[in-house]
């Protein structure tokens, strides 16, 4: 019986190398979200903190340089927080495009996969036909022969 030979089988093994390095850009781009997503949170939880401790100072006695001092960082923190909050869109970008990456190379490799099926089925047809041919070309000598042999 002959055997199935898919003439792009070493595309198809690329594109499942491709697909591969695009989950694992894909958990790499995740990770780093998840990342900047806790540093966020972090730094959020201290802008609360210096906040807090901003009121504290307008409560009690009055130190101005404590005040103006307080104030300051809670400015700082503010701006700390803003460029967070991009860092976090930044690498919700990459997530997304690392998915869409993603989503395309496994269409590609999905695309593979049904041609080789095709190929597969079309060569199953043809090996089929050819034990079709073989057995009625069996069938019809061994008819013969029993003829003959009932003939004679």
């Amino acid at each position: 019986m002959a055997r199935f030979s898919y003439k792009m089988q070493s595309i198809l093994n690329i594109k499942y190398k491709l697909e591969t390095q695009a989950k694992t850009a894909f958990g790499i781009a995740q990770a780093a979200l998840s990342a900047q997503e806790d540093k966020l949170l972090a730094v959020q939880e201290r802008q609360e903190r210096y906040e807090q401790k901003a009121k504290e100072l307008m409560c009690g006695h009055l130190d101005f340089p404590e005040i103006k001092f307080s104030r300051q960082a809670v400015l700082a923190i503010k701006e700390v927080v803003k460029e967070q909050v991009l860092a976090v869109h930044l690498a919700q970008r990459n997530v997304e495009a690392a998915r869409q990456k993603l989503n395309e190379v496994m269409t590609e490799r999905k695309t593979h996969e049904i041609l080789r099926e095709k190929a597969f089925d079309e060569f199953k047809k043809e090996v089929e036909a050819e034990e079709s041919k073989a057995i009625d070309e069996l069938v019809s000598y061994k008819g013969a022969e029993k003829k003959k042999e009932g003939a004679a």
